[in-house]
């Protein structure tokens, strides 16, 4: 048997799944978007952009906040497992921050939206420490509670890419830095970030494209409007049938990640070039 042959066809069950999970859902949900009554319109988007023009500024403004938050929280985990000077805290923190990377998003909402009710365990917390009252807790199942999921949930997984970069730099510059007096966090941001800024660029895209993709956040922490796209998709699905608006929004998410992917690709680009 030819060589090429034989590997075709130890390649073709994991193709033959990514052509007919992901390729054919893909097509016929572009084509979908843009069918309207047998005929080629755009009317699905029109009634989706008539319906849910918020929902898209409120899904793309819940998710640059979170990404914004995630980048930060992963820059100060990642930077204090590179230069922290506890090693028992550096221990703990390395051994405790990576424990929502095995938890589902769907088990994040869940966790959450018994934790951040007006009832829940955070505000009774609070309660029993004294520092509020009954009549002043407030629930956190909005637009807050989406984002503290999600940055819960991903702020690991970008931490995990960042601190491994971080740890692969070359100690003597950091070294260095410090023999001519430079404290942790001017060497945090003048020498570690920009040697480690791709990786961070590519965590940070990568959550980008999970959170725009999450159903159950949305729907068990936020059920009100505005909400985020896919809760939308969803509900022209389950409640009226109505698969063109479902399309058209899931093309619309769509054209919001590639943009992102465009400026890493094009950043990416350019740093080669040099």
């Amino acid at each position: 048997m030819p060589v090429h042959l034989l590997g075709f066809l130890l390649v073709a069950p994991a193709l033959a799944i990514v052509v007919l999970l992901f390729v054919v859902p893909l097509i016929s949900s572009i084509t979908g978007a843009f069918e309207v009554g047998g005929t080629v319109s755009l009317g699905n988007f029109t009634k989706a952009f008539e319906l849910y023009s918020g929902d898209m500024l409120f899904t793309l403004a819940i998710v640059l906040l979170s990404s914004a938050l995630i980048g930060l929280f992963s820059i100060m985990i990642g930077g204090y497992l590179t230069l922290g000077s506890n090693p028992r805290a550096v221990a703990i923190l390395r051994w405790i921050y990576r424990w929502p990377l095995f938890i589902p998003f769907i088990v994040v909402g869940q966790i959450l939206r018994t934790f951040l009710a007006k009832n829940g365990l955070m505000n009774n917390i609070f309660i029993e420490l004294g520092l509020m009252t009954p009549l002043s807790a407030m629930s956190f199942l909005d637009w807050r509670g989406i984002v503290i999921a999600f940055v819960w949930k991903q702020t690991p997984f970008v931490a995990l890419l960042l601190s491994g970069a971080m740890a692969s730099i070359d100690r003597s510059t950091i070294e260095a830095a410090r023999n001519l007096g430079a404290n942790r966090l001017r060497i945090l941001i003048e020498i570690v970030l920009p040697q480690v800024r791709t990786t961070l660029l590519v965590g940070l895209i990568l959550s980008f494209v999970t959170m725009m993709s999450v159903l159950s956040v949305p729907l068990m922490i936020n059920a009100q409007s505005p909400t985020m796209i896919t809760a939308n998709m969803a509900f022209r699905i389950n409640a009226y049938r109505d698969y063109g608006v479902a399309n058209a929004l899931g093309l619309i998410s769509l054209l919001m990640t590639s943009a992102v992917a465009w400026v890493y690709l094009r950043q990416t680009m350019r740093e080669h070039s040099r």
